[in-house]
């Protein structure tokens, strides 16, 4: 019996540096009016998708670098989008950057929020493999400072029961990591929605440009083939204040299978009506639970080679 639910990844082009969050709102409440003229029931922003991405620069002042940040979400600025979401009957995953304050101290994560159709927020997730570094590096043409600007997640890999299914997120690196897809598959995920920045230039290891969008591809086809699942992803394409980020905004099937594909690096809706119920072919025809062999798997835990 068929389970479709019509899914859309909303592609979004640069954010200057001086775009104010209200001007992004209306960006992604753009997008998300398309996704309901157009059938569909959830949609996928972007990574940090309310600034443009402050991980590039280096920030000495604790209060300017704080200021990139959400300390609540809702807020008063992003409220409006959770209203209209509401109002539309649809829901939606949204990346940015998250200020907690636990215990007395600053926390800092790169979190999604994936909301319901009726506006509320049904789970977090908070990025857990952060790519970059922590120290400066001036010489390079830009930076990739995750390191020093975020804490990995500690929430997890949940899964929810949502929109007809089971419901995943990861951010960005997240989808290069075969246990991350492997901890959402193993709870019975059927949709992982993955927002994403990724420059073209590594500036460390130059040889990987060129093969930016295919390795990006590569990942999301790999997750979802081998975990039985529809994944989602969503870029922030496009030149932002000088850096170059790859668009591929994409949604596979779980047989593998690119379904549909961005075709600009601009702000750009694709969507699908996806059939959760397609998971069960490679879930239990080709990757049946009785066929593996956790017992043999330790060393998947036991080692973390650097």
């Amino acid at each position: 019996m068929p389970r479709p639910v019509t899914i859309a990844a909303a592609q979004m082009g640069p954010i200057r540096r001086d775009e104010s969050r209200p001007h992004v709102v209306g960006r992604l409440l753009a997008l998300l009016r398309e996704a309901h003229a157009r059938g569909g029931e959830l949609v996928l922003f972007p990574e940090c998708a309310l600034t443009a991405f402050f991980g590039h620069w280096w920030i000495d002042d604790e209060a300017e670098r704080d200021a990139w940040y959400e300390s609540e979400m809702p807020s008063p600025v992003t409220q409006p989008l959770f209203d209209e979401a509401a109002r539309l009957r649809i829901g939606f995953c949204l990346g940015y950057a998250e200020l907690a304050v636990e215990a007395g101290a600053k926390r800092r994560f790169n979190s999604s929020v994936l909301v319901g159709r009726d506006g509320t927020i049904i789970g977090k997730y908070r990025k857990m493999h952060l790519p970059g570094h922590a120290d400066h590096r001036p010489e390079n043409p830009f930076q990739n400072l995750e390191k020093r600007y975020f804490q990995p997640g500690d929430l997890g890999f949940p899964v929810w029961d949502a929109f007809g299914g089971r419901v995943g997120m990861l951010i960005c690196n997240d989808r290069r990591w075969p246990e991350a897809y492997r901890m959402l598959g193993l709870q019975g995920v059927e949709a992982v929605l993955i927002g994403y920045n990724t420059p073209r230039h590594y500036p460390e290891y130059p040889d990987t440009d060129r093969l930016a969008d295919f390795h990006h591809l590569l990942s999301l086809q790999a997750g979802a083939y081998q975990n039985g699942t529809w994944v989602i992803a969503a870029a922030k394409a496009g030149i932002e204040e000088g850096v170059e980020q790859i668009g591929s905004s994409a949604i596979v099937a779980p047989s593998g299978e690119v379904i549909a594909r961005s075709s600009t690096l601009g702000d750009e809706l694709i969507i699908h009506r996806c059939d959760l119920d397609l998971c069960r072919t490679i879930k239990q025809g080709v990757f049946h639970p009785r066929n593996r062999r956790p017992e043999h798997y330790g060393l998947i835990t036991a080692r973390n080679d650097e």
